[in-house]
Formats: structure tokens, sequence, C-alpha cells
């Protein structure tokens, strides 16, 4: 674990959230299939990709991140925001357990309440829509 990323979830976590933190952090890096690093001052992410827009605009992205707020946990699932992801995850969500959705954001209180792999599911289906519309160039 990045220094940075076990400081960062240490000092934001606090001890009774820390082994939800600690058990997030696994499952990202699992669907990235890399280490996790900070991502500004309050994201933990793995992976990358790299968007583009007909605009023009561009930037990057994690594939599977998450930030451990002052109640909760926000799981960023972009993309699930892609066309026709959010119905393929309308299974995994009925399956998860106690939760609340943004529009690409799962917000999660402790994990001890939900079913563990259809999260690993959801981020994975949202890594994998990530991977397939923004192809990274060798």
């Amino acid at each position: 674990m990045d220094n940075e990323v076990a400081l960062f979830l240490e000092n934001k976590a606090g001890t009774d959230r820390l082994d939800d933190a600690r058990a997030l952090l696994s499952l990202i890096e699992a669907v990235a299939g890399e280490p996790a690093r900070m991502w500004g001052s309050s994201i933990v992410g793995a992976g990358r990709y790299h968007y583009r827009y007909d605009s023009g605009r561009e930037g990057d992205g994690s594939l599977a991140a998450f930030s451990p707020r002052s109640n909760e946990f926000a799981i960023y699932l972009t993309g699930l925001d892609l066309p026709g992801m959010a119905e393929q995850a309308v299974p995994l969500l009925a399956r998860l357990g106690p939760h609340r959705m943004g529009k690409a954001c799962l917000y999660l209180k402790r994990l001890d309440r939900i079913d563990r792999a259809a999260l690993l599911d959801l981020l994975r289906l949202s890594a994998d829509a990530l991977r397939q519309q923004y192809p990274q160039d060798e």
C-alpha cells in the first residue's frame, strides 16, 4: 500500500472504519490490477484511463476509486454513467444491500451489511466499461 494512501485512510477513516477502508482499497486494487494512489486530496483510486471528449476536453481518471466521507464511503462507479451501463447495474444493486446511489456514485455506510461479491461485480462492471470506452494505447 502506498504510504500516502495509508496515512490518508488512517487519518480520514478513523479507527472505527479503517478495516472497511482497507477492504475497499483491496477491492479497487484487484479490479484495476495495480496499486492505488491518491487522486487529489480526498480520493483513493487505482488504475487509469484517459478520456477525450468530442469537445476536445481530455484528462485522466481512475478505473476504480473511493473516498471515505464523514458518515459514509463514496465509491466512484464512473463507468456506470456510460450509455447502457446503468441498466446492467440494476440487478447488482438489488443484491447489494443498504446503499444509496447518485448518478455514478455509490454511497455505503458499512461493508458488513452489504454483499461484497455484488460490490466487486459493480466495480468490475464500471472499470470494464471505462476500459472499453477509452482504450489505452500501449
